[in-house]
């Protein structure tokens, strides 16, 4: 028997995050293989900017529940790539707006396949067993239930 298992909760967040980044890895190993020059930790900047264009760096920080600093150690990053470009705001010049540059926009179209390809891999993972296919709303009902009371505070309750 596997180590992990028999620790049940007590290495939660350590298996969701070894999951989590064996799930980068081989999306990382399918962007590789077919030759695209992209890295899976830059999806979720990529994706909201696929949807509106250009968006405040605020913005990306709060949809993407993150730091503003994160997103603007990610952007600089892309834009070291040539991926993106930032413009100031007109109405608010301390405000940067992202978007893709040409060579970003020329990358979009090249993952989005590899998104859908994604999804249905995903899709089929999870309706291999029936306890699979309710891990979102699993994973949806902790995170909701952290935000109402933090998982440090319930863990000093304990003590």
């Amino acid at each position: 028997m596997s180590f992990y298992p028999t620790l049940g909760y007590l290495v939660f967040g350590s298996r969701l995050r070894r999951l989590s980044e064996y799930f980068l890895m081989e999306v990382n190993k399918v962007y590789e293989q077919a030759g695209i020059s992209f890295d899976a930790s830059w999806f979720p900047v990529f994706y909201l900017l696929s949807k509106q264009q250009p968006m405040p760096m605020i913005e990306i920080a709060d949809q993407l529940e993150i730091s503003h600093s994160a997103v603007s150690q990610m952007v600089t990053n892309l834009k070291k790539k040539g991926l993106l470009k930032t413009t100031p705001c007109k109405e608010d010049g301390r405000r940067q707006l992202v978007a893709f540059s040409k060579k970003g926009e020329d990358l979009l179209h090249q993952i989005q396949p590899v998104w859908n390809a994604i999804s249905e891999a995903m899709n089929e993972l999870v309706t291999e067993n029936k306890q699979s296919q309710q891990i979102l709303a699993a994973i949806a009902q902790i995170e909701q239930s952290v935000q109402q009371k933090p998982l440090s505070e319930r863990i000093r309750q304990q003590l």
